[in-house]
């Protein structure tokens, strides 16, 4: 069928790629013509082919994989992004618009094939699009025409006469991940099980690939599973490109400081509803509503820091795209920061009458500011350990542990009647998230991915901040007894979990 043809006088066109690896060579020249159409720098590929040894010598073979974006149906990738920079086309290809991209990342967090990377020249999200501008006036990708095997082909899968078409409801096809529901229009036709998953073979030995070694460094992926071929036949990675987590440490301290912020104010709100102290007390009146508010201060740097286009950061209020959780946490801390500087309105001008009526309103959004990451997180749908019906509850846990942990030494100088509250709750609190953290590591865990996260967690690249992040916490349970002096360890250690937890969800490998 030709592509202008079908342009100009039918349907728009629904586009699928198929990739028949029985002809695939290895050959790379998909790889290259990618990168000269695009002018996708080095280090990062919008495509490229990963091979796999099955068997042992003398019945070992190379299998091979071509990976790119797999144009999903339903993209995790564009429901994620706050400004609907990825957005999916009428005629199904997912496509991106850089002038609109503020870097945050989120898109590559939420796909689970590892197809999105951020350019290194213009620091804008970027992946395969099927070479949309070629397909919009009738040429075919730049990797259909180099391919000397043809065994890439894109067409439309509702036309009859199209071999993409034909392959799609004629053979064999199978689908990488389709447990994620996120539809792929791309489609493989012969592939091995053990090149679709991508931890179903080992990683080299000596992290060693044919033409490179594994990534280093605290952001580096490594590929293939860490314990050995998950596969039924004997298989070991002998190609693949480097991967990064896309979330570093700013995020781990971002989930602390929003905490705080969170955790300080709403506890005090609670006290002063309970009568612990009353609406002159100086804890109640400056110290929680300015503390929360110095610490959602700190929060909206690291999330402006964390951008790769920090000036552009203004788009999420402008052009928001309302099913990203990114967007709607950045409102729901908007308006709880407006909540903390009314509360100090009120104290300036003397009307504290009108701050525990305001905390009606100030509770609710504290606990929202506390809890919404749990659904930003959730909308990474590549990252399993992060898949947590607790999670929500788990950050309103150790909202509360924050919150005490700050309040009970400042409540020692200013609301002696405050303290012994602060210090039960901080225990309580302490005691939940013990509870938390042990059912999440001794949990049977439903897939592969949650158990390699864990894995990394408890005992892998990040076990030092988990242990030492409990240990801290568990000092929380002594707050009762000792007093105040046991705070500032509880807070600690919820930091170094923080890092541990954030980190292991990206640690597993998904290409």
């Amino acid at each position: 069928m030709n592509l202008a043809v079908a342009l100009e006088t039918g349907p728009e066109p629904s586009w699928i790629k198929v990739i028949d690896q029985t002809r695939c060579i290895g050959c790379h020249a998909c790889s290259t013509a990618c990168k000269s159409e695009n002018q996708v720098p080095l280090s990062v590929n919008r495509t490229y082919v990963k091979s796999v040894d099955v068997g042992r010598h003398p019945q070992a073979r190379r299998l091979f994989q071509v990976t790119r974006c797999n144009q999903c149906a339903n993209p995790p990738c564009v429901a994620a992004c706050p400004t609907g920079a990825m957005f999916r086309r009428r005629d199904g290809i997912v496509d991106f618009a850089k002038t609109i991209c503020i870097g945050c990342k989120a898109c590559i967090a939420a796909c689970p094939y590892d197809a999105v990377f951020i350019n290194p020249d213009d620091h804008a999200a970027e992946k395969c699009n099927l070479c949309a501008h070629r397909l919009d006036i009738g040429l075919e990708p730049a990797c259909v025409v180099v391919c000397p095997t043809q065994a890439i082909v894109v067409g439309d899968r509702h036309d009859p006469a199209g071999r993409a078409a034909h392959i799609l409801h004629r053979d064999s096809v199978a689908v990488r991940r389709p447990e994620k529901e996120t539809r792929p229009q791309l489609f493989y036709k012969g592939a091995h099980a053990a090149t679709l998953d991508p931890l179903a073979a080992a990683r080299p030995a000596g992290g060693l690939f044919m033409w490179s070694q594994q990534p280093r460094g605290p952001q580096a992926v490594v590929s293939g599973h860490p314990q050995g071929s998950a596969s039924a036949a004997a298989a070991v990675l002998s190609y693949d490109v480097g991967h990064r987590a896309p979330w570093d440490w700013r995020v781990s301290l971002y989930t602390w400081t929003k905490s705080i912020a969170a955790g300080v104010y709403m506890i005090a709100a609670l006290l002063a509803l309970a009568g612990a102290f009353d609406g002159d007390d100086g804890l109640w009146r400056w110290m929680a509503p300015a503390g929360s508010l110095a610490f959602m201060g700190v929060t909206g740097l690291l999330l402006v820091a964390d951008l790769e286009h920090p000036e552009r950061f203004y788009l999420i209020f402008t052009r928001p795209q309302w099913r990203s959780w990114l967007v709607r946490g950045a409102f729901i801390i908007g308006a709880y920061s407006v909540v903390l500087l009314l509360h100090l309105g009120l104290s300036i001008a003397g009307a504290v009458g009108y701050q525990l009526p305001l905390s009606a309103v100030g509770i609710p959004l504290a606990a929202a500011t506390a809890v919404y990451t749990a659904y930003l997180f959730a909308q990474a749908k590549a990252r399993d350990l992060w898949q947590n019906a607790l999670l929500p509850a788990h950050l309103l846990v150790q909202a509360l542990v924050a919150g005490a942990s700050v309040l009970a030494p400042a409540a020692a100088a200013v609301a002696p009647d405050a303290v012994v509250p602060l210090l039960w709750t901080l225990a309580g609190s302490a005691a939940a998230h013990l509870l938390l953290v042990a059912g999440e590591a001794g949990a049977s865990h439903t897939t592969a991915h949650v158990r390699l996260g864990v894995h990394e967690m408890v005992a892998g690249r990040y076990r030092s901040y988990y242990w030492a992040g409990a240990a801290a916490v568990a000092a929380g349970l002594s707050a009762p007894w000792v007093g105040a002096a046991a705070a500032p360890l509880p807070l600690l250690g919820l930091l170094a979990y923080e890092h541990a937890y954030v980190q292991a969800g990206q640690a597993v490998p998904l290409a």
